[in-house]
């Protein structure tokens, strides 16, 4: 790992839980805040999750130990000393969040990453007005909220961001244990938050229709999908559900949800050559050989989870 440290900016929740999650990656952590109020909130919440994270036995070391890493600051320059990533975690206003990696570029290193937690914010619209030189710095990392147990972080650039910073941006996250994806363009919500939208404009829907209660879909996703969605995603979800994998699915399924989709005035049927794209990308994962073993290997995990799931429950 890096000998550098990053500089987070911002002491609310998100800011927080990045703290965490560098901490017990071993990496020395610098949290910004104008308010020494917020600092102060912000430590005693740091200490109370390194305390559940110990209490779960997923602390490598005592929590003393880990919150002695992080550095608490209203000084700018100072948090931002020899910073290899500055991960900004301001309220989600883009006027905010751009006068944020405007003042850390002009006190962070020249080659610090500006990295923004923004949910749904395009990294173009942050880096509007910015010299070319801090624009190319600029990427957006959206987590998984807490990082430190959710691992997925989207990297998204700008069309004027460096390639080289995405690489590196993605190296630093990586290190601390995150799993990033790289979009290849920018998008409004990214991956994460479009998913999420898509199922919660869903429940929305059948609430307002009376087709259930919002505890009843809470239910369908607790004990049905979010189980499954737990170990594979839903195209993995797909392919293991139909033998002959995920072009078989899409043939017995299709032309259902795009009636499904067409009754919410959303017209976007599989295609013939979308179905086949995804079929390649899941045949170079796994060959139609290897499906009654994955099949085995997917009930084989929800079963050991299923005593956690009813303990919970």
């Amino acid at each position: 790992m890096s000998a550098r440290p990053v500089a987070i900016v911002g002491s609310g929740a998100i800011g927080v839980a990045f703290a965490v999650l560098f901490a017990r990656a071993g990496r020395a952590t610098a949290v910004f805040d104008i308010d020494e109020a917020a600092l102060e909130r912000g430590r005693a919440d740091v200490r109370a999750r390194l305390r559940l994270l110990g209490d779960a036995g997923l602390l490598d070391e005592e929590p003393p130990v880990v919150a002695a890493r992080i550095g608490w600051h209203t000084d700018a320059a100072a948090a931002a000393r020899d910073a290899e990533l500055v991960q900004e975690c301001a309220p989600e206003r883009a006027d905010l969040k751009r006068d944020v990696l405007s003042r850390f570029a002009a006190v962070a290193p020249a080659d610090a990453i500006l990295a923004s937690s923004t949910s749904a914010i395009a990294p173009s619209i942050l880096a509007d007005g910015l010299a070319p030189e801090i624009a190319a710095r600029v990427v957006v990392g959206h987590p998984g909220n807490p990082p430190y147990l959710l691992p997925v972080i989207e990297v998204v650039p700008s069309p004027v961001t460096a390639s080289g910073v995405v690489d590196r941006a993605a190296d630093v996250y990586r290190s601390a244990g995150l799993r990033p994806v790289l979009l290849r363009r920018e998008i409004e919500g990214f991956v994460f938050n479009r998913l999420q939208g898509a199922l919660l404009r869903e429940a929305y829907c059948l609430v307002r229709d009376g087709i259930v209660d919002a505890a009843d879909v809470d239910e369908v996703v607790r004990s049905g999908l979010g189980r499954r969605w737990s170990i594979i995603g839903p195209f993995e979800t797909s392919d293991l559900n139909v033998r002959g994998g995920i072009a078989a699915h899409a043939e017995r399924m299709g032309a259902s949800y795009a009636r499904m989709g067409a009754e919410r005035g959303q017209h976007d049927p599989w295609t013939p050559d979308l179905v086949a794209r995804v079929e390649a990308e899941r045949r170079a994962a796994l060959p139609l050989e290897d499906w009654d073993e994955r099949v085995r290997w997917r009930d084989a995990r929800l079963m050991a989870l299923t005593p956690l799931w009813e303990a919970a429950s």
